[in-house]
């Protein structure tokens, strides 16, 4: 089988990280190597690459071969471009010039878009920052408000609790004074008319024994 360029994994659990090196294909995954060619870290963002870059493009051009997630990382590091470009060099189609300034022109279009991207990266975070302002804001605003009413609510029944007691305390003021009040003395009885009319007849006796003698 021919030579593989593949990535051999070390690292802790949770936490893998990567060696690229170069075995053959019938070796296992992760035993013995011909050579290591650099480091790939997929837990940054972005993943971190360590690569020798002349070292790898040897490899390719001898005829290793990379696996689907080294060609990836090759790609993204431009090895699988120089490998092209140098090929039409031995086809005659590009001089070592042109290969150079097209290359060239390749890293600072790369060094561009990540530029960008760290751009729209950092965009990005003021703006979720932002946002999460905005909802912090929102959800305060409505705890205040919701804090607002209940104190409301609050002070609404005190003041009732208040004027209740308000009330009792003059109704109890009011049956107080009125228990205190003294009491009116009862009009006096009239002396009884049998009694007036005894006097009357006193008053009235000896006239009529007067009366009596003269006739005698």
């Amino acid at each position: 089988m021919p030579t593989r360029i593949r990535l051999q994994r070390k690292g802790k659990k949770g936490s893998p990280f990567y060696h690229v090196v170069i075995a053959d294909g019938r070796a296992p995954r992760d035993g013995k190597f011909i050579e290591r060619l650099g480091t790939y870290n997929p837990m940054t963002d972005p993943a971190t690459i360590d690569l020798n870059f002349d070292r790898a493009l040897y490899w390719l051009q001898v005829g290793a071969q990379p696996s689907e997630t080294v060609r990836s990382i090759l790609s993204r590091e431009g090895v699988m471009l120089k490998d092209h470009l140098l090929k039409g060099v031995k086809k005659g189609a590009l001089t070592e010039d042109q290969v150079e300034e097209k290359f060239k022109a390749w890293l600072k279009e790369k060094a561009e878009k990540l530029e960008q991207k760290a751009k729209d990266a950092e965009l990005s975070t003021k703006d979720l920052k932002k946002k999460r302002l905005e909802e912090e804001r929102k959800i305060n605003e409505a705890r205040a408000e919701e804090l607002a009413k209940k104190l409301a609510k609050d002070n609404l029944k005190a003041e009732k609790a208040e004027a209740s007691e308000e009330a009792e305390t003059e109704e109890t003021a009011v049956e107080a004074s009125t228990e205190e009040a003294p009491k009116e003395e009862a009009p006096k009885e009239e002396a009884p008319k049998e009694e007036a009319k005894e006097e009357t007849a006193k008053e009235e006796t000896p006239a009529e024994e007067k009366k009596e003698d003269k006739k005698e």
